[in-house]
């Protein structure tokens, strides 16, 4: 019978800009994912170490240089492969869009394409978890206004994709910019003001 144990994240803290990384490991294969890199390697580096895990995939959540000023030489320390969306510039190893996956031991994480903040965004579920990148924060969502922003896109993402997730889900930010660094999906739709909005027009008016 296969294993229901979840998989568990360690988060990671890394650089000036209060940005959290992430460690996605599956404890019967000792396999893992990091999400994001940023400003340095060494945190994530010990942070497998301490877990004892082989780091398979390196994930790029969104292009800007908070999130992967150093992801390919992550990669390249760790023996990962780089992954990040199609639209994205960084010259990943894998290409993925919405639905692919990414397996660890016998488990699978699904990659869901989250664009507003940019053309490349993308979230991780593994179905009780979920890494927001720069798309969702706690209390708040990511910038539109910067290149390849989109409001318009930004409200689909939250409200058609993201607030579709079952409310237990558990958010995982890529900046600690919250009055807690993870809270459920459920908390969130009840709290945040940009999953409040009703309509286009509200968001726009609290973005």
């Amino acid at each position: 019978m296969a294993s229901t144990e979840a998989l568990k994240a360690v988060r990671v803290p890394v650089g000036p800009m209060r940005n959290l990384d992430y460690l996605l490991v599956d404890k019967e294969s000792g396999e893992a994912i990091a999400v994001d890199s940023g400003w340095e390697t060494a945190p994530l580096i010990r942070a497998a170490k301490n877990e004892d895990a082989r780091v398979l995939y390196v994930v790029a959540t969104h292009h800007h240089f908070d999130h992967t000023a150093t992801i390919r030489e992550l990669a390249q320390k760790l023996g990962s492969k780089l992954v990040a969306h199609r639209n994205s510039d960084i010259g990943p190893d894998v290409l993925v869009d919405d639905g692919d996956v990414l397996t660890l031991g016998k488990k699978t994480v699904r990659v869901i394409y989250t664009p507003g903040h940019t053309t490349d965004s993308i979230c991780l579920y593994d179905g009780q978890k979920v890494f927001t990148g720069d798309t969702l924060f706690i209390g708040n969502c990511g910038r539109t206004d910067l290149p390849g922003g989109s409001p318009d896109e930004m409200y689909h993402s939250l409200h058609e994709v993201l607030a579709k997730l079952p409310p237990a889900t558990m958010i995982y930010p890529g900046h600690d910019y919250g009055d807690v660094p993870s809270r459920t999906l459920g908390e969130e739709t009840k709290s945040n003001p940009t999953l409040l909005a009703k309509t286009l027009e509200e968001f726009l008016g609290v973005e």
